[in-house]
């Protein structure tokens, strides 16, 4: 409720009479935009009690109002701003109300230029291909739901308010670092752990601890757009590398560490975003040399590293000997799905310590039910469990999806299968322009939900990521054939 009894000045030496003086008073906030049309107004009784007068007052000042239209009531119960107002009856007033955020802002400001605008997704569609989420219709609701009224006690919430829990609470560290050691072979200790709003949060806490405004900061071309974002706000100036189906080119990065001075690699060595190739044995040890040659800080961006279709999938590079130069990053997002911003940054104390303090001014708390429950899970063994399952399900999808394109689109795309993730890297064929066909294909039915990446100074062709994880083999069959029908 608004503030009646400060907006509301009754003046006692007035000959007006008080319920008329409250009257126009309500006219003028409804004129200013402050009562806006259809809001509800508080009834009789309470507002006399905030102004300490008669009931009988309130109710001559409403009478007066629905007397000209301007509050409507029903029964006597509630009160209402009419939406058809007297100064321009009978049209709607609803947009006319007067509010100082309409107009461009005065205030100077960052537009973040770097920042690219997300695509919005619409429910309407009968298909919706995303670029590589995990399928949410698996996730494990009664598990969670039972953890979490396990949790919803006056008592446990008193506890865990007790403390702030910046970097993450300490039964989710303690079972996220077992879980990475058992999964990564990463050797850490939950002091090694932060805890953050997903990986995109971690990235960027990570990139804003070593990157001043003028440094050299060596990525992918193509790269996660998104990190590049972060590099590019951060005043960095980007070098950019290959990428072919070995992965990122180790050779070329070599080279321009000899030519220039870099503050920072940022690289995807598993299911590289957007190309899914994923980097060779050789290369990897080619680059941990270098990384100890040169001392290059390195953020490592494992994001979806849990989905693994090849029988022994090639450790993070923070698992080797790196000394500290490796920051690691991954998400538990991959795996439990996109409402659920569970990221951590592994990487030495000290570096940690300072990330917890830039975090402090970001989000004084994470999400500490979710962690807790998440460790419930992990300690159970269910998360385990629940991540072989998805791994079967996504492995297979991703086999559907690569034979049924390779057979019905070998005349529109070209792919490599990938060893593991949710999408495969669609390389379209120069005859056929991707713009007209993702416009097409939502006249279809169809929505590209993810980036679409056009030939230009970084890419030879077209490209966009078929996220195959949270499509099932019909709409995985519609998606295909409406691409076929537009195409053929």
């Amino acid at each position: 409720m608004l503030p009646f009894k400060t907006l509301l000045k009754i003046d006692r030496r007035s000959t007006e009479a008080v319920f008329k003086q409250i009257a126009s008073q309500l006219v003028l906030l409804i004129q200013k935009g402050i009562l806006l049309p259809g809001g509800q107004l508080p009834s009789a009784r309470i507002l006399a009690a905030e102004l300490g007068l008669h009931r009988k007052t309130i109710m001559a000042a409403y009478n007066d109002l629905i007397t000209e239209d301007w509050i409507i009531s029903k029964e006597r119960k509630e009160y209402r701003v009419s939406t058809l107002l007297p100064i321009i009856k009978p049209r709607t007033y609803a947009d006319k109300a007067r509010s100082s955020y309409k107009a461009k802002s005065i205030i100077s400001f960052d537009k973040l230029e770097h920042v690219p605008s997300l695509k919005t997704i619409s429910s309407d569609f009968k298909v919706i291909v995303n670029d590589g989420f995990p399928d949410v219709n698996i996730f494990p609701i009664e598990r969670v739901s039972s953890e979490y009224r396990r949790l919803l006690t006056h008592q446990h919430l008193k506890n865990a308010s007790s403390n702030l829990n910046i970097d993450g609470c300490s039964v989710f560290k303690e079972a996220l670092s077992l879980f990475l050691n058992d999964t990564r072979g990463l050797n850490i200790e939950p002091e090694n752990v932060m805890v953050t709003r997903g990986a995109q949060m971690a990235i960027y806490i990570a990139a804003a601890m070593i990157i001043k405004p003028g440094d050299k900061v060596l990525v992918t071309t193509p790269s996660y757009f998104f990190a590049d974002a972060i590099f590019r706000q951060l005043g960095a100036e980007l070098i950019t590398i290959p990428v072919d189906d070995e992965g990122a080119d180790v050779d070329a990065l070599e080279d321009v560490l000899i030519k220039n001075q870099i503050k920072l690699l940022y690289i995807i060595p598993h299911h590289h975003h957007p190309t899914t190739v994923t980097l060779s044995s050789p290369r990897r040890a080619k680059l941990l040399e270098i990384i100890a040659t040169h001392q290059l800080a390195v953020i490592e961006d494992d994001y979806d590293y849990d989905f693994q279709y090849q029988y022994s999938p090639y450790l993070p590079l923070a698992s080797g000997a790196h000394k500290g130069n490796v920051i690691y990053i991954g998400s538990l997002t991959k795996v439990l799905g996109p409402n659920f911003r569970l990221g951590y940054i592994i990487s030495t104390p000290d570096f940690l310590s300072s990330a917890i303090k830039l975090k402090t001014l970001i989000d004084l708390r994470g999400d500490v039910l979710m962690e807790e429950i998440i460790a419930s899970l992990m300690e159970s063994g269910e998360f385990s469990r629940f991540i072989m399952k998805a791994n079967k399900l996504y492995r297979h999808r991703c086999d559907y999806a690569a034979n049924l394109i390779a057979n019905e689109l070998g005349h529109l795309v070209d792919f490599k299968k990938p060893q593991g993730g949710m999408a495969l890297w669609l390389k379209f064929n120069e005859k056929y322009q991707l713009a007209n066909i993702i416009n097409r294909s939502a006249a279809w039915g169809l929505q590209f939900s993810g980036r679409a990446y056009f030939k230009g100074k970084d890419l030879p062709y077209d490209a966009v990521r078929f996220g195959f994880a949270a499509v099932n083999e019909q709409e995985i069959d519609f998606a295909v054939d409406v691409l076929r029908k537009i195409t053929s």
